[in-house]
């Protein structure tokens, strides 16, 4: 993502819950867009360009099943939650069926629904990781296409796994990689066996990086791990 707030679509027919969601979002630097139906939430979706769509499922005029269709008919690649007072299975899997990136039933946590939120957003932008070409880490340039480290000129070939792993960690740099998310990417199933095999490839990371002492890869208890650097620039 770049320094512009991420735009939210937030469609929610209930006007309290609808507020309170936009004015929470708003103060964690999301810049939300309320909708109070199907409907109207469409004709915005039409006339802006949003990062984010939640949808509430029970709406007016059009509920957010046929919403998020309809959506997904202007862009395939918007990520949608559906907020929904139903927990029958049938309408969780019609939810993903549409392309439902995640699914909160209520009663919920607005701190809950902002983890999810940040979480699809660290995803996608892993996704898009794979579209950059070379990344200037502190003292070191990483090109990913050509799985090379390069530092003072000594270029070092990288394994896949190294070069896949490297990649996520530099797209989000100073931010927390989940361990979970990067677990299911590099090596599809977060079994103990490959989180052990994950953390061999940390270290790793860490000996062909130590020459810059102001680059770093820490570990954030419970969650993942941030690559530390003071300068990171995607080409």
């Amino acid at each position: 993502m770049t320094d512009e707030k991420v735009k939210i679509l937030l469609c929610e027919d209930d006007e309290n819950l609808g507020m309170l969601l936009r004015e929470y979002l708003q103060t964690k630097g999301y810049d939300a867009d309320l909708q109070p139906d199907g409907e109207a939430g469409y004709r915005a979706f039409s006339k802006n360009k949003y990062d984010m769509c939640v949808f509430d499922v029970m709406m007016p005029k059009k509920d957010g099943f046929a919403l998020a269709a309809d959506v997904r008919a202007l862009n395939a690649e918007v990520p949608i939650i559906f907020l929904t007072a139903k927990s029958m299975k049938e309408d969780i899997l019609q939810g993903f069926k549409l392309g439902a990136d995640d699914y909160l039933s209520k009663p919920f946590s607005m701190e809950e629904l902002l983890y999810r939120i940040e979480s699809i957003l660290r995803r996608v932008k892993g996704k898009r990781a794979k579209d950059v070409v070379t990344y200037q880490i502190g003292a070191f340039v990483f090109d990913a296409q050509k799985q090379m480290l390069i530092y003072e000129g000594e270029s070092k070939k990288l394994t896949t796994k190294e070069s896949e792993l490297l990649n996520l960690l530099a797209a989000n740099a100073n931010s927390i990689l989940e361990r979970n998310f990067a677990l299911k990417t590099i090596w599809v199933d977060d079994n103990y066996f490959n989180a052990r095999s994950m953390d061999v490839y940390i270290t790793k990371l860490r000996k062909l990086l130590k020459e810059d002492q102001n680059v770093a890869i820490i570990n954030i208890h419970g969650k993942g791990y941030k690559l530390i650097t003071p300068q990171i620039k995607e080409d």
